[in-house]
């Protein structure tokens, strides 16, 4: 059995979870945990399984034994694909890190792929692609190549595509990439990860620097933390002159970046605008908007565009 498995291996082990998440789902996180800790005892080296006990303390309001669950998963599952150091951060654990692990990031987005346009745009409002790409059509400028980070399903992408000469995509996730190819719309699709030096993100390939007049980043950076490099690997790729229009969710008052429960990051304008000034961006718009719902809850972000000044 391997640590990172859905499943345990063990058909009791695996029946005993099953009634945990029932119980949970019916309001018993306490009862769910019980249960939880009696599969565990069948099946101890099952990280997922202790990710999922770690739910349910952390529901239950038990805190230091949701934690003691947590370090379990991550010392069993080093790779920590479900993002246990996000969750160790939250409960004030360690220190909120600078960037998740990208195996958690891949994971979310490969398994979200599927189904992530029907939750997203029919059920959650999301709206950063059709208002990101507002902004960038009030400069009235027509694009020889657009890099599009974290292009996902594609949705900016038929946004932006009567305004650019060729379009590229780079995401994370093979099966998002897989679901923008079906729309027919980029010219060039790939794998790269932006919370990597510039050098090994992929981005560059052959010539690949200084190439793009247009990058976008449409709701990928809440993803990332620290945008440091993010920012490197942008004016790397940017011709002089060049546009970078992106969205961030917003983290109100102060000069950094916030992890939020939804285990996304949050960043303030000031961090933002600090990031360009020491990049060579100018800031051209700023928009403060609603961009999604989080259940019951209106989530607000910032649109950026910005110009390579040289």
């Amino acid at each position: 059995m391997q640590p990172h498995q859905l499943t345990s291996g063990d058909v009791i082990a695996d029946r005993r979870a099953d009634y945990a998440k029932m119980l949970d789902e019916g309001g018993e996180p306490d009862a769910a945990a019980e249960l939880m800790e009696q599969a565990l005892e069948l099946a101890p080296g099952w990280a997922a399984g202790w990710y999922r006990l770690a739910g349910y303390r952390e529901k239950a309001g038990n805190k230091s034994g949701a934690i003691d669950a947590y370090r379990r998963a991550l010392d069993l599952g080093p790779e920590d694909i479900f993002g246990a150091e996000l969750k160790l951060a939250l409960l004030g654990d360690i220190a909120t890190p600078d960037q998740p692990p990208s195996s958690y990031v891949e994971r979310l987005f490969d398994d979200y792929a599927d189904r992530f346009e029907t939750s997203l745009v029919k059920k959650l409002d999301y709206s950063v692609p059709q208002k990101l790409a507002a902004l960038i059509a009030s400069k009235e400028r027509h694009y020889t190549l657009a890099v599009d980070l974290g292009c996902g399903t594609g949705l900016l992408g038929p946004e932006i595509r009567d305004r650019v000469a060729c379009l590229e995509g780079f995401d994370l996730s093979q099966n998002m990439l897989a679901k923008a190819a079906e729309k027919h719309v980029y010219d060039h699709l790939a794998q790269a990860d932006l919370s990597l030096a510039p050098e090994a993100t992929g981005l560059f390939l052959g010539a690949g620097e200084r190439r793009a007049d247009l990058i976008t980043a449409a709701d990928v950076l809440m993803y990332l933390g620290n945008l440091e490099t993010v920012f490197d690997a942008v004016v790397a790729l940017a011709a002089p002159g060049a546009d970078f229009a992106f969205s961030v969710e917003d983290a109100g008052d102060g000069d950094g970046f916030d992890l939020k429960p939804s285990l996304r990051y949050a960043h303030s304008e000031a961090y933002v605008r600090q990031l360009c000034e020491r990049h060579g961006l100018q800031v051209v718009a700023v928009t403060k908007t609603p961009i999604r719902k989080d259940g019951a809850n209106v989530i607000f972000g910032i649109l950026f565009l910005t110009h390579k000044t040289v």
